[in-house]
């Protein structure tokens, strides 16, 4: 049985609760602490929505019990087992919470008193309009509860309705933390001490404002997936219909095409016949301007037929005599060139009289001149001969020398001899050097051949070998040019199984011993001059002369007549990487005897490939059924390797070219020595011939002089009687000129006037012909118009005569194109072209050189288009709509999607800034009450995605020793007693922030040390005892001594056992005086 005390002295009505009937000694009367009870009707004490008065019937361990909490601190105290709880338990139900929610039993029915069938709890809350009183009758057969409000009957939805609208939440246990649930708000999350916060103190609408948010954020993502999955499957759409779309574009296009052909069709005979009216009209207009323009002419002829004839008249007048003067002249002319002739005769004769004088004159001084010469020579030499010493002794000189020259001449025989030896031997030679050129000429022919090939088909590969012939110096080791250039045939008609055998890309492909040699190649040629090159690296160690797994005897039974390998020459490197890459070792290649047995070649020699005269063969074994497969294709012609050259040939002709050359440069020498000897020998010879020569010229020269001398004498004897008297010369000539003279003045004077009259005659002339010319001109002029207008005549008749017959055949043209054009368009005679057409013509072209032309564009465009589906256009149509569909949809969706991040933000921003606000003064109030112990705490809003509201929560982080830092509130890492204290501190912080009516705490103290205890009791009373708080009960079973207490606590004892009164014998008044009777009496005795 519990009662309450207060301040004030009015009574408050008892409590009382019966002992069990199976436990009679389990009750003791209960006692107050404080001094007196508050009356309940001083409202100005409780908040809105406290407890007035708990009423329990048969409810746990009370059979009748009544109480009345204080408005502010209600500590309850009591032994365990008394009963503290279940008044915690019957505020819980009573205010219509879930019995699950206490942690002791499932079903409403256990919290009934053992033994009875029903039972009852009674709260009366506080209310400014009128306290609300409610009641919960249980019935422990049915499990059922029945409710009153008021003492009038009512569903649990109203009186929970009633209850929330008082801010009252028994679930929450920030509100309400009843004995079994003080360790699992140590477990709470972090989000769903959040959630608690908000309902214990926040706003009404705070928690409404997290839930629309959550609720929107949901909506928001499933929006955002919907957006997603939409828009994912609306660009698989639109990626579908865009690899239709061409087609579909070009059916579209075809038809577009097709339509404007038939257009053009038709509209094509209209022009065609506009084409030929208007030439009709043209040709007809022309014809008669033709007519007029013919008539005009024929008019102008006759004036200048008549002009004609008198001009020809006069001219035959003027040409008569022009005839007579001429005639006149020519004699004339006659008579002086006679007498110029005459003239020109005697000049003659003059000049010849002076030229033989002349002659006579140069004779005479040229004898005297030979006389003088002759005797001065003659002097001369009578002088040397006197001069000219003995030359008896002479000749045994001459003879040595003789002799001499004589062994000179052998020797220089016998040199001749050898030089000309040597020489045919050099033209041998050369014969031969040149006959070995040709070949070597011939052999790099067939190598060009090959290289041309390869410049034609691979242009790059054919510069990179340039380079490279110019480069060598650059590489290590060896670097062989591409493959099908040092490959060589051995006979051409193999040439196709190699080029089958071996890929194109490495038959164009550089061979390197030198993985360097090769990087240094492609840098340069691929990287820096961007030539698309292939290069391999030949084995290290060497394929080339490897053996077969077969020998070629054994195979030679199924008409196999080589290896690949021995069909042509290579270096030993390209053989190698041939070989390792392509087993050209291994491959035979057959004749059409091994077709002929092909498949018992494939059965028993098990080659993987071959070849015969045409095919290849490739045999595989399945790696299933261990079947043998082969497949065969027919070979392409070769292309490149047909050009066969003998390298060994030719490199036995170089090195014959070599040693040719050897000999030719020992003849060369020895030409050089013989001719050097010869030109000694020459040398001798022509001194031993110059002394020869002087001997004997001094042994002749005095008879060469006396003869000389007495020849010189006869010359000149000669000369002298040779004279001539040239006075009487010169005076006979002078004497025939003047003769000469006087004849010549005559007849110069008798020219003198033929000329004259030859002068007047040619005046007379030019006169007549300038006349003549004049008349000519003129008549000329009139016969050139006259043939012009004639020629012009001719020609318009003859252009009438045409542009008439082309009017008649425009015409009938003209008639039967209009009845074409009218078939086309299906119109009848009198029918006009439709509108349609007539539309439709406007847009195309008005010529036909441009609608057949557009015609031929137009048709070879739609031959284009082949192979067009109209079931693809259907299927593109029907998904443009879907496409279209889905758009909107998404648009739509996109819409309420903006609509809903609106909404969150505008939310948003009304709950998180008084939430922030919130935590932060739950944090200011909790690190206060933390420090005021020495130790440390911290509340803070956590977030781990702003976006993520369901994610938000609250964190407790606390220190109870200064050597720590600061940890999260867990149910492991803190002990009990610290756990203890840090929710009771963190409900103190509600407390004053607190808008729920009244906070519930049973047994928090178990567990704390006596310090933290007395720490926490302290701050319980200063802050549950502060004007405008909220009620609260703190249920203990125990306290410290000497705590401090407030009057405003209202201290409630619970006692149990077999004396205890009735709750109606329950009178405070009658205690307080029987124990100031004992007090007053004591002293007395």
């Amino acid at each position: 049985m519990a009662t309450s005390s207060g301040k004030t002295s009015t009574p408050t009505p008892p409590a009382s609760k019966r002992p069990l009937p199976r436990e009679p000694s389990s009750e003791v009367p209960s006692k107050k602490k404080s001094s007196a009870a508050p009356p309940l009707s001083l409202s100005g004490h409780f908040v809105e929505g406290s407890i007035v008065r708990i009423l329990m019937e048969n409810f746990l361990t009370y059979d009748i019990c009544e109480v009345c909490p204080g408005p502010h601190l209600n500590m309850i105290i009591g032994a365990n087992g008394t009963g503290k709880s279940s008044i915690v338990c019957a505020i819980c139900l009573g205010l219509a919470g879930k019995p699950a929610f206490m942690g002791r039993a499932d079903k409403v029915g256990f919290f009934v008193k053992r033994g009875c069938s029903k039972g009852m709890v009674e709260i009366e809350l506080f209310r400014s309009s009128g306290n609300l009183i409610i009641t919960r009758e249980i019935d422990v057969a049915k499990n059922q509860s029945f409710w009153f409000i008021n003492k009038k009957s009512t569903t649990q939805k109203v009186v929970e309705e009633q209850v929330a609208a008082l801010n009252i939440q028994v679930g929450n246990l920030c509100q309400f933390l009843p004995q079994d649930k003080v360790g699992e708000f140590a477990k709470l999350s972090k989000i769903e001490l959040l959630e608690a916060t908000e309902k214990s103190i926040g706003p009404p609408e705070m928690h409404q404002y997290h839930c629309e948010l959550k609720n929107f954020r949901e909506k928001e993502k499933q929006l955002e997936t919907s957006c997603k999955e939409k828009t994912e499957y609306l660009e698989k759409m639109v990626q579908r219909n865009e690899r239709y779309k061409q087609d579909v574009e070009r059916f579209y296009e075809r038809k577009r095409h097709l339509d404007l052909i038939e257009m053009l069709e038709a509209k094509r005979p209209w022009v065609e016949y506009e084409n030929v009216r208007q030439e009709y009209e043209e040709v007809k207009s022309a014809r008669d301007r033709v007519k007029d323009e013919v008539r005009k002419l024929k008019d102008g002829q006759i004036p200048i037929t008549r002009r004609i004839e008198e001009i020809e008249m006069q001219r035959h007048n003027l040409e008569a005599q022009i005839k007579a003067k001429a005639t006149d002249i020519k004699e004339t002319s006659q008579k002086c060139k006679q007498k110029q002739d005459v003239i020109e005769r005697k000049d003659k004769h003059i000049e010849e009289l002076q030229q033989a004088l002349t002659v006579k004159q140069n004779a005479e001084l040229d004898r005297q001149r030979r006389i003088s010469n002759t005797r001065k020579m003659i002097e001369d030499l009578q002088n040397e001969l006197r001069t000219t010493e003995n030359c008896v002794n002479l000749q045994p000189q001459i003879d040595d020398i003789t002799n001499d020259l004589r062994r000179v001449q052998d020797e220089k025989e016998s040199c001749e001899s050898e030089i000309i030896d040597k020489l045919k031997e050099r033209e041998t030679l050369e014969k031969e050097k040149k006959s070995v050129n040709d070949q070597i000429v011939q052999f790099d022919n067939l190598l060009n051949q090959k290289e041309d090939k390869l410049r034609q088909r691979y242009r790059d590969t054919y510069d990179a070998v340039l380079w490279l012939r110019n480069n060598r110096d650059k590489f290590k080791q060896g670097v062989y040019e591409p493959i099908m250039l040092m490959i060589n045939m051995k006979d051409n008609k193999n040439a196709k199984y190699i080029e089958n055998h071996i890929p194109s890309n490495d038959l164009r492909a550089f061979v390197f011993e030198s993985q360097e040699d090769m990087e240094i190649f492609l840098k340069e040629v691929r990287d820096n001059k961007k030539l698309r090159v292939n290069a391999v690296i030949a084995p290290r160690n060497s394929y080339a002369d490897r053996a077969p797994s077969r020998s070629l005897n054994e195979l030679k039974q199924y008409g196999f007549f080589s290896y690949l390998r021995e069909l042509f020459d290579a270096p030993a490197p390209v053989m190698s990487y041939l070989c390792s890459q392509y087993h050209i070792h291994e491959v035979p290649v057959g004749t059409e005897r091994t077709r002929e047995r092909i498949e018992r070649v494939i059965q028993e020699t098990r080659l993987k490939q071959m070849y015969t005269a045409e095919e290849k063969y490739v045999v595989k074994t399945s790696f299933y059924s261990n079947k043998v497969i082969s497949s065969n294709t027919s070979l392409k012609v070769a292309q490149f390797l047909t050009v066969t050259v003998d390298l060994e040939q030719r490199r036995h002709l170089e090195e014959h070219l070599k040693e040719i050359n050897r000999k030719l440069q020992a003849v060369e020498s020895g030409l050089i020595a013989l001719r050097e000897k010869s030109k000694h020998l020459e040398h001798k010879d022509n001194e031993l011939r110059q002394r020869k020569k002087e001997l004997l010229e001094r042994k002749n020269k005095k008879r060469q002089l006396e003869q000389k001398i007495s020849s010189k004498l006869g010359s000149l004897k000669l000369m002298e009687q040779d004279t001539c008297n040239l006075e009487e010369e010169e005076r006979k000539a002078n004497t025939k000129i003047k003769e000469i003279n006087v004849q010549k003045a005559k007849l110069v004077t008798e020219l003198t006037n033929l000329i004259k009259i030859c002068t007047s005659l040619h005046i007379q002339k030019v006169d007549l012909v300038l006349q003549n010319t004049t008349v000519i001109s003129e008549k000329n002029k009139l016969e050139s118009d006259y043939m012009a207008a004639s020629s012009q005549l001719r020609v318009k008749e003859q252009h009438f005569i045409e542009l008439d017959e082309n009017r008649q055949r425009l015409l009938q043209k003209c008639k039967e194109l209009m009845r074409r054009a009218r078939q086309v368009c299906n119109l009848g005679a009198e029918q006009t072209v439709p509108q349609e057409y007539q539309t439709a013509f406007q847009d195309l072209p008005n010529t036909l050189d441009e609608i057949d032309a557009l015609l031929t564009e137009e048709r070879s465009r739609a031959s284009c288009f082949t192979g067009l589906n109209p079931t693809v256009v259907e299927e593109y149509t029907k998904r443009e709509e879907e496409i279209e569909q889905l758009t909107e949809e998404l648009k739509i969706k996109k819409v309420e999607l903006d609509k809903y991040r609106e909404s969150i933000s505008q939310v948003k921003e009304r709950w998180l800034n008084p939430l922030k606000e919130l935590v932060e003064k739950i944090n200011e109030k909790f690190s206060n009450f933390f420090s005021s112990m020495q130790c440390a705490g911290e509340v803070d809003l956590h977030i781990e995605n702003e976006e993520d509201y369901d994610k938000y929560g609250i964190r407790i982080r606390v220190k109870f020793r200064s050597s720590t830092q600061l940890h999260e509130l867990t149910p492991h890492h803190q002990s009990g007693g610290e756990r203890s204290v840090s929710t009771m501190l963190y409900l103190m912080a509600l407390q004053e922030l607190n808008r729920c009516p009244f906070r519930v705490v049973d047994e928090i103290n178990q567990g704390m040390d006596p310090i933290n205890e007395r720490r926490v009791f302290e701050m319980v009373v200063n802050t549950a005892c502060k004007e405008n708080t909220s009620q609260y009960f703190f249920i203990t079973p125990k306290l410290l001594q000497n705590l401090p207490y407030s009057e405003k606590m209202t201290v409630l004892f619970v006692y149990n056992g077999p004396h205890m009164l009735e709750p109606n014998r329950w009178n405070l008044k009658a205690f307080q005086r029987r124990r100031r009777r004992i007090t007053f009496t004591q002293p007395s005795q």
